[in-house]
């Protein structure tokens, strides 16, 4: 979380700045409506950049956890989100829908991202304390393990269906927003994660662990 925080320090400073976080400028903070934001991102003014960053840097750092589980290059995936994101401010069409762009744009990261480890044939079974940290307070050792075993899990499904399945069941999407961010309609959506329902909970109902957290202990 630390190296995650100085790379958006440095794209504040200079959104072209390289991941080392060499900058010089410090921007002055943003006052104006969110079509003014829009408009200094497309100017590239150091100030909306830096709003931007604040206002979705934890929306953005969410859905990259939710679906790729521990990832040794997330502070650089992260910082990515907001590279694109400046770059494409001319993309903008809505000021409202600020949010679901930002969505969208880590959504397209993560799949990118999973698209290179499957050339490079990775499969991650981290260790726990490498997991993102549950969103409840002093959780259980059980729990934790739970938590990798499901990424674990994951990994083993389609690239889309997996987006799908964390995005809905873990970070808790509603419907609309996960078709929104993965750029496909309703019905394709509900396709893909009926899909990716069955295909995990089938696998889980064959681990120990995880079979006691589903629906009647996986019976």
């Amino acid at each position: 979380m630390r190296a995650a925080a100085a790379q958006m320090a440095a794209l504040r400073s200079n959104p072209t700045a390289s991941p080392s976080g060499e900058a010089t400028v410090r921007a002055l903070p943003f006052v104006g409506s969110d079509e003014d934001l829009v408009r200094g991102l497309r100017q590239r003014q150091p100030a909306a950049i830096a709003a931007l960053c604040d206002r979705y840097s934890r929306l953005a750092l969410r859905l990259l956890m939710r679906i790729l589980g521990g990832d040794n290059e997330l502070a650089d995936l992260h910082h990515d989100v907001f590279v694109r994101a400046v770059r494409s401010a001319h993309t903008v069409r809505d000021a409202a829908g600020l949010q679901g762009w930002i969505g969208t744009i880590a959504v397209n990261v993560a799949r990118a991202r999973l698209k290179d480890r499957a050339r490079r044939r990775w499969l991650l079974f981290l260790p726990a304390e490498e997991m993102p940290e549950p969103e409840v307070p002093e959780a259980s050792e059980d729990a934790v393990e739970a938590l990798r075993r499901t990424y674990a899990l994951l990994e083993r499904l389609p690239r889309e269906e997996r987006i799908a399945f964390a995005l809905r069941t873990i970070d808790g999407m509603k419907l609309q927003d996960v078709a929104a961010a993965c750029g496909v309609s309703l019905a394709t959506i509900k396709r893909k994660l009926a899909a990716a329902e069955k295909r995990f909970y089938d696998l889980a109902r064959q681990d120990d662990v995880l079979r006691e957290w589903l629906p009647g202990g996986g019976a």
